[in-house]
């Protein structure tokens, strides 16, 4: 399990209150808060720092290792280079390597623990219903830089479809038309263009898309047996890597297209899903649909992770639904009772609670504390439904005024 320690660095002050500020990465992980809390922050830095533990062990640094320099400019992919610090603490270990942070000096280790999973990292931005309305995002100035990156993975996606994909909204189906590159969605009795969509299915089809493609593209390598790079190939590979950087007549293009071509040549064996909101504009039943995806396509693999950011209390209720489950599930069941529990939730959309870590973030402190939980199912006694509570106590205030005219 990778883990990540942050103090100081925008609205994330204390940081983590417990373990020595250090917040595991659980393969399912859920942050909760205010607006300006933190959350991204958090989720954006995991994204950063597994994306270099990554790059250190495709060796894209060369001989040199990483710089202070080279960490901020990754950090600014993102948009937050601002938020750091001459205060600022990120700490990250993971399996293959351990990378500090620390007042602006920049340290790196390479850890002895085998069985790191060469991950394909993907961070779902909150602005991704953007892709649904406009063509040729990759041609416009001034977005995140995030949205070009998720921009480029679901025109592959796209590409790579044949024929309609059923959706796990209202029984609606999606179809890309290549030759006048259009998307649809139909129903029984209906077929519109995604630009015409609801803003549900805006913000939903290119996150379902996206996650399905790269789930099931892992998936097909591992049912293929493709094999990993040997020892020796991959040594090989990191001295063309290091030439390249050593090299000073070869252009930062010829050099960016060659490290490319290097780094296809890893194999991807594990698929990390780092979701900004994912119930943006939608019901709660299609809140419930769409999780269960998102889970059902980090279950396809025991070392994919699945990172997740939300305002919605739905979508904890649901994790609680997907990890009951996912107990019960370990009993002898009967016939008849494990079909209840697929009317449910469907099998392969089940947790097991010791995967499963959620976080609540205070923006008064800039903390991060645990969610209590009870048998490791999420306790009712979270910020989200604390406000429902506020609403129906503000109600019954009314009522109780109203009485007394």
């Amino acid at each position: 399990m990778s883990r990540i320690r942050i103090q100081n660095v925008g609205p994330v002050r204390e940081g983590y209150r417990s373990n020595d500020g250090w917040l595991d990465i659980s393969n399912m992980t859920v942050f909760i808060g205010n607006q300006g809390s933190g959350k991204s922050t958090v989720a954006k830095l995991i994204s950063t720092m597994s994306w270099i533990e990554k790059a250190l062990v495709r060796g894209d640094f060369g001989s040199q290792g990483l710089d202070a320099r080279q960490f901020r400019s990754h950090v600014s992919y993102q948009n937050i280079e601002h938020y750091l610090r001459p205060d600022s603490i990120i700490e990250y270990e993971g399996r293959a390597y351990f990378i500090s942070y620390v007042r602006g000096e920049v340290t790196f280790q390479k850890n002895e623990e085998n069985g790191y999973a060469f991950p394909k990292i993907m961070y779902v931005p909150s602005e991704r219903n953007f892709l649904s309305s406009v063509r040729n995002v990759d041609v416009l100035k001034g977005l995140p830089s995030t949205l070009y990156t998720f921009s480029d993975e679901f025109i592959a996606a796209l590409e790579s479809l044949s024929g309609q994909v059923d959706l796990p909204v209202n029984d609606a189906k999606f179809e890309y038309q290549e030759l006048t590159r259009t998307s649809y969605i139909s129903g029984s009795d209906y077929q519109i263009n995604l630009t015409q969509a609801s803003s549900g299915f805006q913000s939903f089809v290119p996150l379902y898309v996206v996650s399905h493609y790269l789930a099931t593209s892992l998936n097909k390598k591992t049912s293929q047996s493709t094999q990993d790079l040997s020892i020796e190939e991959s040594k090989r590979i990191r001295r063309e890597i290091e030439d390249l950087f050593a090299n000073p007549n070869i252009s930062d293009e010829v050099r960016k297209a060659s490290l490319e071509y290097l780094s296809s040549r890893f194999s991807y064996s594990s698929f990390v899903n780092i979701v900004e909101e994912p119930e943006q504009n939608l019901f709660p039943s299609s809140q419930q649909q769409v999780l269960n995806s998102l889970i059902r396509f980090k279950n396809m693999h025991e070392q994919n992770k699945l990172v997740v950011t939300t305002h919605s209390p739905y979508i904890i209720n649901f994790l609680s639904i997907a990890i009951q489950a996912g107990s019960l599930l370990k009993r002898d069941i009967p016939t008849e009772l494990l079909d209840k529990i697929k009317r449910v939730v469907p099998i392969e959309s089940t947790l097991k609670a010791e995967e499963v870590a959620v976080y609540q973030f205070d923006e008064q402190r800039g903390s991060i504390c645990d969610l209590p939980n009870f048998e490791g199912i999420p306790s009712d006694k979270n910020y989200l439904n604390q406000f429902l509570s506020a609403g129906n106590e503000a109600f019954d205030t009314l009522l109780e005024i109203e009485q007394e005219l």
